[in-house]
C-alpha cells in the first residue's frame, strides 16, 4: 500500500526541532513549545454529559492536518517503533478516509453508496477552467436514484418492485420538490468523486409524512474534501389521484432502520477517528513535544558558539 507522505527520516538520535516565533518569546526560541491544532483532551473538554455517547464531531482538515503533524513527528525522528505506528496511521488515512469522512456525519457507505469512484469527464469544465455548477445537480440526480434502488436490491427484495416503482410514473412516485447545492471549492480535471445520501430525519407523524428530506455530499477524492453539500426536499406522489400522498409502510419502516444504521455508523465513524487523533498526539508526544525535546543546531549551532 503506497504511503501518502513521504518523508526524508533522520538518523536515529537526531532531534531536528521545528522552531515557531512567538511575541510572548522571551528566552532561548529553543524553549518555545508547538501548540497542536487539535487534541483529544480538548475535544474532551469542549463535550458535554449528554454528548459523551456520540463523540463530538472531528475537525474540519482531520485529514491533512494529521498527515503534516506525523511529518513533523518523522522529521524530529523516530524510533522503529514510532515509525511503525505512524504508518499504521497513515495506513488508515489511505485506506478508511472515504467511509470515516461521511460516516463522521451518518452517511452510510457500505452498500449504500450512490457514486463510488465516479471519474470527473474533462468536458464537464467549463470556460473558467472547474466542473461546471449544473455537474453537481446531476452528479446528486445519479447517486439518489441509485440510493433508492439500492434499497430495492439489497436492502429490502420483499419490496423490491414497489421500490422500483418509486422511480416511474406509474403509481407511487417520488418528486423533487426543491433542490439547493453549497459549493465548497472548485474540482477541476483530473479527479474522482464518490457521492453519498443520508436521511435528514425519522419519519414521524400519523398519517406518515408527504415527504422527506435528505442530504447529500460530493467527495474530491484528490482532495479528499467534501467539494459540494445538496439539500433534496422528495414528494411522495399519487400519479393516479395527481397529488401527493403519505409515505407508503415499506417507507416508512425501513427508512426508520435506516435512520438507526446512521446514528450508529456516527459514532463508530467518529470514535476511529478520535482514536487516530490520540494516536497522533501519543507521537507528538514522545518525540518533539517532549519536555526534555532540544532543538540540533547542527554544525552551524556549533561554529556560532
Amino acid at each position: 500500500m503506497p504511503i501518502l507522505l513521504s518523508l526524508p527520516r533522520p538518523a536515529r538520535g537526531s532531534a531536528i526541532r521545528v522552531l515557531a516565533q512567538s511575541s510572548h518569546a522571551t528566552t532561548n526560541p529553543t524553549t518555545i513549545s508547538l501548540r497542536r491544532p487539535f487534541s483529544v483532551s480538548s475535544s474532551r473538554q469542549n463535550s458535554t454529559s449528554s454528548e459523551q455517547q456520540l463523540p463530538p464531531p472531528p475537525p474540519s482538515r482531520w485529514i491533512s492536518d494529521l498527515r503534516e503533524r506525523l511529518g513533523k513527528c518523522l522529521i524530529f525522528g523516530c524510533n522503529d517503533q514510532q515509525v511503525t505506528r505512524a504508518s499504521s496511521v497513515l495506513r488508515a488515512l489511505a485506506e478508511e478516509w472515504k467511509e470515516l469522512l461521511a460516516g463522521s456525519e451518518g452517511f452510510l457507505t457500505d452498500g449504500r453508496r450512490g457514486l463510488d469512484n465516479r471519474q470527473i469527464a474533462w468536458g464537464e469544465m467549463d470556460s473558467f477552467g472547474h466542473v461546471n455548477n449544473v455537474n453537481y445537480y446531476r452528479y446528486a440526480e445519479s447517486a439518489r436514484v441509485n440510493w433508492i434502488t439500492n434499497f430495492a436490491v439489497h436492502v429490502d427484495p420483499k419490496h423490491r418492485q414497489q421500490w422500483a416503482e418509486l422511480m416511474t410514473p406509474k403509481s407511487t412516485g417520488l418528486i423533487m420538490r426543491s433542490l439547493k447545492c453549497d459549493f465548497k471549492f472548485p474540482m477541476i480535471y483530473p479527479d474522482s468523486i464518490s457521492v453519498f445520501h443520508k436521511l435528514r430525519c425519522k419519519p414521524e407523524g400519523e398519517p406518515a409524512p408527504s415527504n422527506f428530506m435528505l442530504d447529500c455530499i460530493v467527495l474530491s477524492h484528490q482532495h479528499r474534501r467534501i467539494s459540494a453539500r445538496l439539500e433534496e426536499d422528495i414528494v411522495v406522489y399519487d400519479y393516479k389521484t395527481a397529488r401527493k400522498t403519505s409515505m407508503p409502510d415499506f417507507m416508512v419502516e425501513l427508512f426508520h432502520k435506516t435512520w438507526s444504521a446512521q446514528t450508529a455508523e456516527e459514532v463508530r465513524a467518529r470514535t476511529r477517528i478520535w482514536e487516530l487523533i490520540s494516536a497522533v498526539e501519543k507521537l507528538e508526544k514522545e518525540t518533539w513535544d517532549r519536555e526534555d525535546a532540544v532543538e540540533d543546531m547542527g554544525s552551524a549551532g556549533k561554529g556560532s558558539a
